[in-house]
């Protein structure tokens, strides 16, 4: 028996289950029938952060980050590359501190860029910094083992 999982979408937001052994077979949203995983960050607002990180029941990395700083846009296609080497195992998505401070708020976001590494609505770790894509991959990979 597979195990079923919720995944929210990164379109509409609705939560969807999908049974584990189908994750890598490119699965779409029930609602919106888009898919339940682009390969690119998922960028969040107060909503869909609180719907991704509470619901989801894969690890979602958020990497919170301001349009106004250097390292965080230098890190931005590191970010995209590890989505694409993480994603279905891990939701990747993007918090812009500027326009939701309220989000970020109570993680004590005290630097940027800094990920945070979700599961079941808890944080699990967090590290601060500009990363390339392969140290992403293997801090979460690591955090996760």
């Amino acid at each position: 028996m597979t195990e079923a999982l919720h995944i929210v979408c990164p379109h509409c937001h609705t939560t969807n289950r999908v049974q584990q052994a189908q994750l890598a077979s490119a699965p779409d949203c029930g609602s919106c029938h888009q898919p339940l995983f682009t390969g690119a960050p998922l960028a969040l607002d107060a909503a869909s952060f609180a719907k991704h990180v509470q619901r989801s029941h894969i690890p979602v990395l958020v990497d919170f980050w301001a349009p106004w700083c250097g390292p965080c846009r230098q890190m931005a296609p590191a970010f995209a590359q590890a989505t694409r080497e993480l994603e279905p195992q891990v939701r990747l998505a993007k918090l812009d501190t500027e326009a939701h401070p309220q989000v970020a708020a109570p993680y004590n976001i005290r630097s940027i860029p800094t990920m945070v590494l979700f599961q079941g609505g808890r944080e699990l770790a967090r590290i601060s910094g500009a990363l390339g894509a392969a140290d992403i991959v293997r801090w979460v990979r690591s955090v996760q083992a």
